[in-house]
């Protein structure tokens, strides 16, 4: 996905500085008690659905657009799991652009068609169990933080 209209005009104006941003993290679970995670094209790495939330957006909302965008389903939102930040919530994109992330993070659950990867910031999907989550050599470092913090 292009990068949302006011922070591209931040941008502009901080060019790769570190902006700090509100985001949302999404955590389908199945019956199993398995988590959804997809593979992230720009990283190649697993990481939680989710993004930064736009301009006059609840979390909520934003939850369910980028649910909506990145594996094209629509999901229940079950509960808040956390508020993360800090040092362990920034990323350095591949363009060197900075971010320090302030994420909600929310339970859910799929109620629309199956999951799909949009094939563009997502190019596939798993789902892991706790101990799988714990041992994936290729767990991105965001979600690697949000399951640490959420213990």
């Amino acid at each position: 996905m292009p990068v949302a209209a006011h922070i591209a005009r931040l941008r502009k104006k901080v060019g790769h500085d570190l902006l700090l941003l509100p985001s949302v993290s999404v955590l389908p679970m199945d019956p199993q008690g398995r988590v959804l995670l997809v593979h992230q094209a720009e990283f190649q790495a697993w990481g939680t659905i989710g993004g930064a939330v736009d301009v006059d957006e609840s979390p909520a909302d934003a939850a369910h657009r980028e649910t909506a965008e990145e594996i094209g389903t629509e999901v229940e939102l079950t509960a808040i799991l956390g508020a993360v930040g800090g040092p362990h919530f920034r990323i350095t994109y591949p363009n060197g652009d900075q971010c320090a992330y302030v994420s909600t993070i929310f339970g859910a659950r799929i109620i629309g068609r199956p999951p799909q990867p949009d094939d563009d910031e997502v190019d596939a999907l798993r789902w892991f169990t706790r101990t799988e989550l714990r041992s994936e050599p290729s767990l991105g470092s965001f979600a690697t933080s949000t399951f640490r913090a959420l213990g």
